[in-house]
């Protein structure tokens, strides 16, 4: 995973860090399922950098959340993780690491349950950390981003350029979604979907969007480059999905 900035390097270091803990844990590793931007940016799908650690839990029954819970917690006082603040619903925690002077020293962990049906995962070793993971397989990643951008504004009102630029990503990369995963989560056929979707990004992404959340992600000169094209590019790709999925009708 890049480093768009020098000062980023600790950040990465306690992503790598709590990531390996969690996964050496058998009982964590046994239902944990590693996804989002970090782990597509650690298999090489994305060349951006991320900040949070994300996870499907994959238990018959929410009555093993308070022990899922409780082993995290665990791990987090092991590596001298502060909470900062956790959900009473679910496994989301905000954490602090120690840090010297007045510098990025929080990340962000989501657990993701029920999660969606239709997701796949594969078990692959991640090199940056030397383990083999249970991870999102790519296409399930893709649907899952496709889906995030408008399903994050419908929850919270909130735009993410982040989503944008790996949807724009995956597409130039030639990566496939899994159809059933959109269709789970939005409850509608594909050719709406798209359509959805493109007249989404047309009337709601701007470039204040894209700015505000990505130049923090990618080098300052990479992004300049990008800009621009940013949302015309992906617009391209939606439609060209739109009419591609119309023609398999």
């Amino acid at each position: 995973m890049i480093l768009p900035h020098p000062e980023d390097a600790i950040h990465k270091a306690w992503l790598y860090r709590l990531l390996s803990a969690l996964v050496d844990d058998m009982m964590l590793a046994s239902v944990l399922r590693f996804k989002g931007g970090t782990c597509a940016a650690m298999l090489g799908y994305l060349d951006r950098f991320s900040v949070d650690l994300d996870f499907d839990l994959v238990v018959a029954t929410a009555e093993a959340l308070p022990s899922i819970r409780e082993k995290m917690e665990a791990v987090f006082t092991g590596l001298g993780l502060e909470i900062k603040d956790a959900s009473k619903n679910t496994a989301q925690y905000f954490l602090r690491y120690p840090v010297v002077g007045n510098k990025r020293n929080s990340l962000k962990v989501d657990v993701t349950f029920p999660p969606v049906s239709a997701n796949k995962y594969q078990t692959v070793r991640l090199p940056e950390i030397d383990r083999l993971v249970a991870c999102q397989s790519v296409e399930t990643m893709f649907a899952n981003k496709l889906v995030a951008l408008i399903d994050r504004y419908e929850k919270n009102e909130s735009l993410a350029g982040r989503d944008v630029y790996d949807i724009h990503h995956f597409f130039l990369r030639g990566f496939r979604y899994t159809d059933e995963v959109i269709r789970e989560r939005r409850g509608t056929d594909l050719e709406t979907f798209f359509r959805q979707l493109f007249n989404f990004v047309e009337k709601h992404v701007t470039e204040k969007v894209l700015t505000e959340d990505l130049n923090s992600l990618l080098p300052y000169a990479e992004f300049s480059k990008l800009r621009k094209v940013l949302k015309q590019e992906t617009l391209m790709f939606l439609h060209d999905e739109r009419t591609r999925v119309c023609g398999k009708k």
